[in-house]
């Protein structure tokens, strides 16, 4: 137990050293022309030095919103939440172009019998089969799924097991909050993002790594170094890009890890400045009518 606390320790100390590495030694894992650069940028994005600089930054914001001023604890709880709200009500139009495109299809296959659609914008044309087109709707579900469930937790849309939240007081809910965020939401998304950001990359390049490869060993795999994007379809004229799909994975995980500490830091702020500061600076979407209101105010425990 000594020597695991005397590592977290040592890693967090080495934080701020590791952060001032990379950012003044940006060739070293962004020049991608380099297959050495590639690889060390693979093994840094999920590494151990990685984590700790986030840990160490989210404690340093912490203890200064705390100890000093809250305003750098809200300054940075409107920022990713204003972030998860952008993202998320832009990803959202996808789903409207999911039927529209459906409906497309319905209406060509089943009436023109079309075989195939070709989109020629600026003289450039794009013709695909129409199962490439209807394998794609997949693709529009996906980003909604992985890009709006930031959004949906900032709106209070997600599910939540109420077996005893709504019965406890204020406080109790913060502190509720508080542990959840830590000692599920945060652990949780840590590992998900641990096996997606190689399961991704082993879509894109070869060798393969995994995440016990060491960087010494990684670095002499620069020397076979090639990209090989996927580009197989389920189907012969599928659709071909599933690669998207693990870079959504990624996507997914980093914001709800980021997302995690913005909610435990208006847990936090919350049950430091009392009942009056509930909801304080969220951006919540207007329902059209008062029912609307209230059907959303008891699905999401705020009633």
């Amino acid at each position: 137990m000594v020597d695991f606390i005397l590592w977290v320790l040592q890693n967090i100390v080495m934080a701020p050293y590791n952060l001032v590495m990379a950012v003044f030694n940006p060739g070293s894992w962004l020049n991608w022309s380099d297959p050495a650069s590639v690889m060390r940028f693979i093994y840094y994005g999920a590494s151990v030095e990685l984590f700790f600089v986030v840990f160490t930054t989210f404690l340093v914001l912490t203890i200064l919103g705390v100890a000093w001023k809250r305003s750098i604890l809200w300054g940075c709880v409107r920022g990713l939440e204003t972030m998860a709200n952008g993202i998320g009500r832009f990803a959202a139009w996808a789903g409207l172009l999911m039927v529209l495109q459906q409906v497309m299809i319905v209406f060509l296959q089943r009436i023109f019998r079309v075989a195939s659609i070709e989109i020629g914008p600026f003289g450039t044309a794009f013709a695909k089969d129409l199962s490439w087109w209807a394998e794609e709707l997949k693709f529009y579900n996906a980003i909604v799924v992985a890009l709006c469930v930031t959004y949906t937790f900032v709106q209070g849309g997600h599910v939540r097991v109420d077996l005893f939240y709504s019965k406890v007081k204020y406080g109790t809910k913060r502190i509720i909050d508080m542990f959840g965020c830590m000692f599920f939401m945060l652990p949780a998304i840590t590992i998900t993002y641990l096996y997606a950001w190689f399961f991704m990359w082993r879509h894109l390049m070869t060798p393969s790594v995994t995440a016990t490869s060491e960087l010494d060993r990684m670095l002499m795999q620069a020397r076979i170094f090639r990209w090989n994007v996927e580009t197989i379809g389920f189907s012969p004229n599928g659709f071909d890009a599933y690669f998207l799909f693990k870079i959504l994975i990624v996507a997914f995980c980093v914001l709800t890890f980021v997302h995690a500490m913005a909610f435990f830091w208006r847990s936090l702020l919350e049950f430091i400045e009392g009942e009056e500061s509930e909801g304080k600076y969220l951006d919540r979407d207007a329902f059209a009518s008062e029912a609307e209101e209230i059907e959303h105010a008891i699905h999401s425990g705020s009633t």
